[in-house]
């Protein structure tokens, strides 16, 4: 299979913060619209993006919790925005689009994972409803606005997951044997195959697509355990997050904080959102589309079945880009399931 995953040497380390890649980048008069831009990762993008000179609306489902963590930070907006609710995701585009600005960047960054399977109004699977629908049909009708940027890119927030599992073709909503990780993996499989057809797709009238692995940033895991009643420790959801695993993975140490080592994947937040500004922003990428991302660099291709490979002692994640997340013939028939699955 021919491809485009070839490493730039754009000079970017796994170290690199989002500041740094923003470093001498002036996004005054750029719109960038991000999806859970007020929590984690997405808090430090927007931060970093607005820092830059860029305005920025964030969606989110509780606008009021989202300005208490936006408070603070210039060229910020908030409208509501659920990714699973197809009428909030038609309004907010409607929004968007009627208030004539262009759309330089639209960053796909929410995402949601459950421990049980848990499904939609529409009988869909929330993982894959969440972290890909929602966003294919907010992108779709944000369209208009991406045009008129006459130059613009979509970022997929993805994860070196995406190798735990291919497109499930014949049961992509898990109606059996579900795994809370597997339904997470095939979501941001999902994430890749999108920019790839997107691009495919769009580029004709200059819109680019993107997705990309972030890193493993334990402080945004850790947020989705919830403290005991007694705050003796956290809460783990089933089959996801466990504290007695993230030890045992060495991902947190013995008090329970993040164990950052960038090398092995494991970041803080400024760290993580270092490859999202870059797909969003990095001039490296001019005339490029259609990657996966990674360490502020396009990603080499991985062929391996492996999602882990030993590094001394350690047990460390494989997060290059894996031959299914990229394959075009799926992301066209995914793009046409997603169409189905909408009108549906």
């Amino acid at each position: 299979m021919t491809h485009r995953q070839h490493p730039l040497g754009t000079g970017f380390t796994a170290a690199s913060t989002a500041e740094e890649v923003l470093k001498g980048i002036d996004l005054s008069g750029t719109n960038v619209v991000i999806t859970g831009g007020s929590a984690g990762l997405g808090l430090e993008t927007t931060r970093a993006l607005s820092g830059a000179g860029a305005s920025v609306t964030v969606g989110a489902r509780d606008p009021g919790r989202a300005a208490a963590a936006l408070a603070g930070i210039e060229r910020v907006e908030i409208d509501r925005l659920d990714l699973l609710d197809p009428a909030s995701i038609d309004a907010f585009a409607a929004r968007y689009v009627e208030s004539g600005r262009p759309l330089h960047v639209l960053i796909n960054n929410a995402g949601g994972s459950t421990g049980g399977r848990v499904v939609d109004a529409r009988g869909y699977e929330s993982t894959f409803a969440t972290n890909h629908l929602g966003h294919f049909q907010l992108t779709l009708g944000l369209r208009p606005a991406l045009r008129a940027a006459h130059g613009a890119r979509v970022v997929n927030v993805s994860s070196g997951a995406h190798r735990l599992c291919d497109i499930r073709w014949d049961d992509p909503h898990f109606t059996t044997g579900f795994e809370g990780h597997m339904a997470y993996g095939q979501s941001k499989t999902a994430n890749v195959l999108f920019a790839v057809e997107l691009d495919r797709r769009w580029s004709g009238d200059g819109i680019r697509g993107y997705a990309l692995h972030p890193g493993i940033v334990v402080a945004t895991t850790l947020a989705h355990l919830s403290p005991e009643p007694d705050g003796g420790g956290r809460k783990s959801v089933p089959g996801l997050f466990d504290e007695d695993q993230l030890r045992a993975q060495r991902l947190i140490d013995d008090v329970g904080r993040p164990i950052i080592d960038p090398d092995r994947e494991k970041k803080t937040p400024q760290q993580g959102a270092a490859t999202i500004v870059f797909a969003a922003a990095g001039p490296q990428l001019a005339g490029i589309g259609g990657v996966y991302l990674k360490n502020s660099d396009i990603a080499p291709l991985n062929d391996t079945p492996s999602v882990t490979t030993l590094v001394g002692d350690e047990q460390v994640v494989v997060t290059d880009v894996a031959p299914h997340a990229i394959d075009p013939a799926s992301a066209r028939r995914l793009w046409e399931l997603s169409e189905q699955l909408l009108k549906a």
